[in-house]
C-alpha cells in the first residue's frame, strides 16, 4: 500500500526537514520521498495542523498477559499504545509468571511481532521481583530483554541493587527503579501533607521517594553503571538528580505524563481513579516537575499505564488497587498540563528522542529510505476521552470526559498505518 502523508509538519531535529511542512510518501512501509512535491496514493493523510515525528516510545507500560488477561493483554495494549501514538512500549516485568525466563521473552516478541506496535520486554532484575536473588540477566539479554526492573516494586535492598549494578555492566546493561521505600509508604493512601491529614487518610511522604533516590545515586557514584529512575514525582528528587548529573553520573529517569496535572488539592477525594503510585503531590512538587522538564534534567515523559478490572478499583479508596490507564491520553495529559513549561518540539523530544537513546533504540523512521516508524499528531486540537472508545480492556481513568488539548491522529509502523 502506498500512503501519502500530505503537507505535515515534521518534528524531527536530525532532519534537514525539521519543522517544515513537507510531503511523505511511503511505499510498502518504506519512506521514498519527503518534499514539496505531491504524488498520487492509494491513502492520503491530510488535516489542518497535521504533525508528523519519529514514533513514540513508553517506558512503563503494563500489558497483562500472560496470567492477568483481564486486565490487559498484548493485543489490547498494542490497540491503546497505537491510539496513543506510541509505536513502541517497554513492557513490565510484573505478570504471571513473571518475565524471567528467555521463554517469558520470545513469548513476548514473538506474539507482539505482527502487530502495528513494538513490545520489548523489560526482565526482573530478581527472581518473581521479590528483591532477593539476581535472575540470569545476561542470558536474558541475549534473549532480546532490553531493560532490567522489577516494575511496580521497588528495589528495596541496597546489596542487591550494588550486585546489579555491577552485573550489568558486563553488557552495558540498563536498570530501572522505581524509588521507593515501601516501609514509609506501607498502607500509605495519597501525598502526606495537609490533604490528607483533613482527610483522614495515611500519607505517602515525599521522604520515602527522596532517600531512595539519594541511596541509588550513592550506590552508582560507587559502582558505576547505568540507571533510570521511574515515576519520580518529588522535588527533592528533581533536584538530586540535577546535582547527579552535573557530576557525571549516567543517571536518567522519567516520569508520569499526568504527574503535574493533579495536586492532592485538585484531585476528587476518595475516587479511586485519582489514586495513583507515586500519589499527585503538591504544588511545589508539581512546579519542581515542569523545571525538570524544562532544564533536562527529567529525560522521559512515560504513560505510567497500568490498567485495573472494575473488581480492583470498584471499591473503598483504602482498598483499590492504584494506578490509571493513561497509553490512549499520555500525549494529551502532558500537552495540556505543560502549556507554557515545555514547548511541543520539547515534549516530543521526551516521548519520541530520549526514551530511544536510553534504550539503545535506533533513531531511524523519518528518513528516505527508512522503514516509516512515525507518529501522527495535531498538538492544538482539542478533544475529550471518551469511556466507550477506549481500545484498553480497562476504563480506570480520571480524563474521560475531560477536554484535553494535543490529538493523536494514528501511527505508521510495521508496514501497517492505524488512524484514530
Amino acid at each position: 500500500m502506498n500512503i501519502l502523508l500530505k503537507a505535515v509538519t515534521i518534528y524531527h531535529p536530525e532532519s534537514e526537514f525539521h519543522l517544515q511542512q513537507q510531503h511523505i510518501f511511503i511505499e510498502s512501509g518504506t519512506i521514498t520521498y519527503i518534499g514539496p512535491e505531491t504524488r498520487e496514493a492509494e491513502q492520503v493523510v491530510e488535516a489542518s495542523g497535521l504533525c508528523v515525528s519519529l514514533g513514540w516510545v513508553d517506558m512503563f507500560a503494563f500489558a497483562g498477559e500472560p496470567g492477568l488477561e483481564h486486565k490487559e493483554d498484548l493485543e489490547s495494549v498494542a490497540a491503546a499504545a497505537a491510539a496513543g501514538g506510541f509505536t513502541e512500549l517497554l513492557c513490565l516485568p510484573n505478570v504471571q509468571p513473571v518475565v524471567q525466563t528467555k521463554g517469558a521473552v520470545n513469548f513476548i516478541k514473538s506474539k507482539s511481532a505482527y502487530l502495528p506496535v513494538t513490545l520489548h520486554p523489560a526482565a526482573a532484575i530478581t527472581i518473581d521481583a521479590e528483591g532477593k536473588d539476581l535472575t540470569e540477566m545476561i542470558d536474558l539479554h541475549r534473549a532480546g530483554a532490553i531493560a532490567f526492573t522489577d516494575g511496580l516494586k521497588p528495589l528495596q535492598g541496597a546489596d542487591v541493587l550494588l550486585k546489579a549494578l555491577q552485573y550489568v555492566q558486563m553488557f552495558n546493561g540498563l536498570l530501572l527503579n522505581k524509588p521507593e521505600h515501601t516501609r514509609l509508604t506501607n498502607h500509605g493512601q495519597m501525598h502526606e501533607g495537609e490533604v490528607s491529614t483533613r482527610l483522614g487518610m495515611k500519607g505517602m511522604p515525599a521522604i520515602a521517594e527522596e532517600v531512595m533516590v539519594t541511596r541509588d545515586l550513592q550506590l552508582l557514584t560507587y559502582t558505576g553503571g547505568r540507571l533510570h529512575f521511574s515515576a519520580i514525582s518529588t522535588a527533592a528528587a528533581v533536584d538530586a538528580i540535577r546535582k547527579a548529573k552535573a557530576q557525571g553520573l549516567q543517571v536518567t529517569c522519567d516520569v508520569a505524563s499526568y504527574q503535574a496535572f493533579f495536586t492532592d488539592e485538585t484531585i476528587l477525594p476518595f475516587d479511586t481513579n485519582y489514586k495513583v503510585a507515586p500519589p499527585f503531590r503538591s504544588q511545589a512538587d508539581a512546579e519542581a516537575i515542569k523545571e525538570g522538564l524544562r532544564d533536562g534534567t527529567i529525560d522521559v515523559l512515560m504513560s505510567a499505564h497500568l490498567p485495573h478490572d472494575p473488581e480492583a478499583k470498584n471499591l473503598e479508596f483504602d482498598l483499590a488497587e492504584f494506578g490509571i490507564t493513561n497509553l490512549e491520553t499520555a500525549f494529551a495529559v502532558a500537552n495540556t498540563s505543560l502549556t507554557g513549561a515545555l514547548s511541543t518540539e520539547a515534549i516530543i523530544e521526551k516521548f519520541a528522542l530520549n526514551p530511544r537513546k536510553i534504550l539503545g533504540l535506533p533513531a531511524s523512521g523519518l528518513a528516505v529510505g527508512e522503514q516509516a516508524n512515525l507518529t501522527l499528531f495535531n498538538p492544538t486540537k482539542t478533544w475529550t476521552p471518551e469511556v466507550n472508545k477506549t481500545k484498553s480492556k480497562s476504563k480506570n481513568s480520571p480524563f474521560y470526559g475531560r477536554s484535553l488539548t494535543g490529538a493523536v491522529v494514528g501511527i505508521v509502523h510495521k508496514g501497517q498505518m492505524v488512524l484514530n
